[in-house]
């Protein structure tokens, strides 16, 4: 049931959108009216989501750490696993944003013969995960051709360098199939029997219905070929806030189940765990020194606490004390 109601969910979206734009007529509902709730959704949840994050008090220092403390002046530090600087901390943060540098590290654990446990690399997971960001975020800059007239000169070189290998007509872009197969590639590591145990409804969702969005931009671009004139009308439309009605009826329904699944993933985005994308800036495991050998942090919540040295202790209790023949610092 973990991956049938997740599976069956997105089915569900994509006959929506199919026979509301395609044979319903609906093509202001899903062209004008849900693409701009799910903007407002989701800039407005994103940074409710990201204030939440900041307001959340951190009184103590608890990076996670990898390697030696800064410490005693003849002792190594390792300074990108465990900084004690705001320089080193921008260096671990750059790395674990641009390089997955802690996944790239990760290792697996096997229980070998005799109750022994064997270590050894587990760098699929890191490739995987590297070529799905790295071409999900090359596919979204790609499409700003169709949301700014001129297009920019940095998106005709991402184009470029993306379609470089050029077998066919349309130009076949690299990052459209690498969207796809590392998507694939997470959700297959999903039905595994290890994490499938771990794994909940709402690692599934995201997973099918990103595919859907990759195999449906390829179907628009490579087989149900759309008009691109009227598609970017639309779009366009959108940014300026003047829906062109016309171009809309002259796209066909797969446009429209392709942008009602975007929606959906843009509404859905700041309230899943694909909000580490933000999450992962505001994370106190990774963007604090480990400088605690420096400095004394203070929790604010502590309550004043009124200390009672010994001297009052025994001022106040020095009859009894004498009476048990307890030894007292004043006669």
């Amino acid at each position: 049931m973990k991956i049938i109601v997740p599976f069956f969910t997105v089915l569900a979206l994509i006959l929506i959108a199919y026979l509301g734009a395609g044979s319903g007529n609906l093509q202001t509902l899903f062209g004008v009216i849900i693409p701009y709730v799910a903007l407002i959704v989701f800039i407005f949840g994103f940074i409710n989501k990201i204030f939440y994050w900041a307001r959340s008090p951190v009184p103590f220092r608890i990076p996670t750490t990898c390697g030696q403390q800064k410490s005693l002046p003849w002792i190594k530090q390792d300074k990108l696993d465990n900084p004690s600087s705001l320089a080193g901390v921008l260096g671990r943060m750059a790395l674990e944003v641009l390089l997955f540098r802690s996944l790239f590290r990760n290792t697996k654990a096997e229980l070998g013969a005799g109750g022994s446990i064997a270590y050894g690399s587990a760098k699929w997971l890191w490739l995987g995960g590297i070529v799905f960001h790295y071409s999900f975020l090359v596919v979204i800059l790609r499409h700003y051709r169709f949301f700014i007239d001129p297009v920019p000169s940095f998106v005709v070189l991402l184009e470029n360098f993306d379609g470089f290998f050029q077998i066919m007509l349309p130009t076949f872009y690299l990052t459209s199939i690498g969207l796809l197969a590392g998507a694939s590639y997470l959700l297959l590591r999903r039905f595994t029997a290890q994490m499938k145990y771990i794994s909940q409804p709402a690692d599934y969702f995201p997973l099918f219905l990103i595919i859907s969005i990759a195999t449906t931009g390829i179907w628009m671009r490579y087989i149900d070929r759309q008009d691109i004139v009227s598609v970017k009308a639309v779009i366009q439309g959108l940014v300026s806030f003047s829906p062109n009605y016309e171009a809309m009826l002259a796209v066909g329904a797969t446009f429209y189940i392709h942008i009602f699944l975007v929606c959906v993933l843009a509404m859905y985005f700041p309230f899943s765990k694909l909000m580490h994308f933000g999450g992962v800036f505001l994370s106190p495991t990774r963007n604090l020194a480990s400088n605690n050998r420096e400095i004394r942090h203070i929790n604010p919540w502590n309550p004043d606490i009124k200390i009672r040295t010994y001297e009052e202790y025994e001022e106040d209790f020095r009859d009894k004390m004498k009476k048990a023949s307890l030894p007292l610092e004043k006669e």
